[in-house]
């Protein structure tokens, strides 16, 4: 197993109704940022909720720092993983500071109450998020980016080792695009291990380290994000023709016009 990682050991993700697909064996280390692609129904989410030990794998395993996922304790992993999930649902009222003081929960014992210094963090990471001042506003009132900032932001004050994030740019503008994908490459510099599920392909090129592609027949390969972006390989797993150019020094890919032939298993 692999000590310092975050590690797929010949994991088959559980999709119903299709076949096993190719078992996955890689590990997000510290100091890496890794970007999951794939079309709607590759499997980027229910792979990130196994990683996260949200849903069981079909088959395989996923482990943290060496140690299976089913051996941790709850309280224990989440001080080491956290989860920014795609979509959020509250359940009651909060506000927006008492919804980023959940990030400080694995820390607290039974009925403790937070202490200063969790206050602290937590208006520390929502203004590292843009969220200052809104620390009263319910959470119910704030815009869909707003909110999505807030996910990310309770996340940064669990101050977590790995990092897992499902969309973390979704209903985000250029700017807190941006910002987001600055501050998580921010926290793999600081030792973090970093895997982000995503659809803009040019945000993985210029943020990620490493790239895992994720096929709707459940066929994945996956390496450094330089050997990863080719062309022909993006135009298979999207089946959409597309044009790679050089701007600012970076890769860019934008679509062409047609098609190409969907990938197996349609998407």
């Amino acid at each position: 197993m692999t000590g310092d990682g975050l590690a797929a050991e010949a994991l088959v993700i559980d999709i119903p109704g299709r076949p096993d697909g190719q078992p996955l064996d890689l590990a997000v280390r510290p100091g890496q940022v890794w970007g999951v692609l794939g079309p709607n129904g590759a499997g980027k989410t229910t792979l990130l909720h196994t990683l996260a030990g949200l849903r069981p794998a079909r088959s395989g395993a996923a482990s943290l720092a060496g140690r299976p996922l089913p051996y941790w304790r709850r309280k224990a992993l989440a001080r080491r993983l956290g989860v920014v999930f795609q979509e959020r649902h509250d359940g009651f009222p909060a506000t927006v500071l008492e919804t980023a003081l959940i990030g400080r929960h694995p820390y607290l014992a039974p009925w403790d109450m937070e202490t200063a210094a969790d206050v602290a963090i937590a208006r520390e990471a929502l203004e590292r998020l843009g969220l200052a001042g809104l620390e009263e506003r319910l959470v119910g009132t704030l815009s869909g980016g707003e909110r999505q900032r807030l996910s990310v932001a309770t996340v940064l004050a669990q101050e977590p080792a790995f990092w897992l994030a499902d969309e973390p740019t979704n209903h985000l503008d250029l700017r807190h695009q941006v910002a987001v994908m600055d501050l998580l490459a921010a926290q793999a510099a600081a030792g973090c291990g970093v895997l982000l599920c995503l659809h803009d392909i040019n945000l993985a090129a210029r943020w990620c380290t490493h790239i895992l592609l994720l096929y709707p027949d459940g066929k994945a390969c996956w390496g450094p994000t330089d050997a990863m972006l080719a062309t022909e390989a993006l135009e298979a797993l999207y089946g959409q023709p597309l044009v790679a150019a050089e701007a600012g020094g970076a890769r860019v890919f934008v679509p062409a016009g047609g098609g190409v032939s969907p990938p197996p298993g349609g998407g």
